[in-house]
């Protein structure tokens, strides 16, 4: 029988998100990778117990998440019938819809039909009345986003989501967005873009900026770069890494030579902090006050350890942050 530490609060940092009144731990677990069927699930059953007892009380999922998709939900819903339950109010249990999760003209996207069926879908999947967040997962160029801005209010006034976020939107349409729900009196409560030292779109589109004036929190995915902002490529690209395998986000032609030579640097940085390479990235992620939280995924306990452990050390000097933009600047 599962009991939670009861010092899991004791060195977790939370952080108010945007301007409404919920705060999340500074780093949130991710249920993309290694939560799936194809998984060990005494291996992410102790992944996602150890998570609560440090403090990470955010859960983050997708109706497409496993593989096969669906199957992180269902995982996840066993974990909290049987380790979890008793502490659902401690709990904030995010998932998504957008991508493509069953056949035929309402399986993916945003209309509608599609995302409350699939929010439907996921609710059963995890056996919970309700999610706290229920975000729109990408956006949809032939549905208008008055509908899928409405489908989102919908479920809050349903009773099946707490709050609504959006994710993977540009920033043009995110302040259309919650501009939208602002009307609907549903305001958004956060963004889930991806951002690392490696991918910095966020910030020349402006996003982080408009996630500012909106009061909306911000939660970025792919933190690491997909695993290349650690210590697995310092010395090349290893047999069994995401970036040797024929599919998937992370490819060999990603890693060159001028890559390589910055992911070098970028560890001596670290190391001088005392930290690993993967800490010094959320860090760095976390240095602005706009970003509410920062998404791990976690393969082993030891890793999940490892990447919390970057709250020990968030703070950069002006000569750290100079050196790691020249690093950034070489091509």
């Amino acid at each position: 029988m599962y009991h939670a530490d009861e010092a899991r609060y004791e060195n977790m940092t939370f952080q108010r998100c945007g301007r409404s009144g919920l705060k999340l731990p500074a780093v949130s677990l991710g249920l993309w990778h290694n939560f799936g069927r194809v998984d060990s699930f005494e291996n992410y059953r102790a992944i996602g117990l150890r998570a609560f007892d440090l403090g990470v009380t955010h859960f983050d999922l997708a109706n497409n998440y496993g593989p096969p998709p669906g199957s992180a939900e269902e995982n996840f819903g066993q974990i909290l019938r049987d380790d979890l339950a008793k502490y659902r109010d401690e709990l904030i249990i995010s998932t998504k819809a957008g991508y493509l999760m069953w056949d035929g003209p309402y399986g993916e996207w945003g209309s509608r039909k599609y995302l409350l069926s699939s929010l439907d879908q996921s609710l059963q999947r995890m056996g919970v009345e309700y999610v706290d967040i229920f975000y729109s997962h990408r956006p949809d160029p032939d549905t208008p986003l008055e509908e899928t801005m409405g489908a989102l209010a919908s479920a809050v006034a349903q009773g099946k989501a707490l709050y609504v976020g959006i994710s993977n939107y540009r920033a043009d349409m995110a302040v259309e967005a919650c501009r939208l729900l602002r009307e609907m009196g549903t305001p958004c409560l956060i963004h889930q873009p991806r951002y690392s030292m490696f991918d910095r779109w966020v910030e020349s589109d402006g996003l982080l900026d408009v996630l500012e004036r909106e009061g909306v929190g911000c939660i970025p995915f792919s933190p690491l770069a997909q695993g290349m902002l650690t210590d697995r490529y310092l010395e090349g690209i290893p047999s069994d890494s995401r970036a040797a395998k024929s599919h998937g986000f992370l490819q060999q032609a990603d890693i060159t030579s001028a890559r390589l030579k910055q992911i070098r640097q970028l560890a001596e940085i670290a190391s001088s902090r005392e930290q690993t390479l993967a800490q010094m990235a959320l860090a760095w992620v976390l240095r602005d006050p706009r970003i509410t939280t920062v998404l791990i995924g976690a393969s082993s306990v030891a890793q999940l350890e490892q990447n919390v452990g970057c709250l020990a050390n968030r703070d950069f000097n002006s000569s750290e942050l100079s050196s790691i933009e020249n690093i950034l600047a070489q091509r």
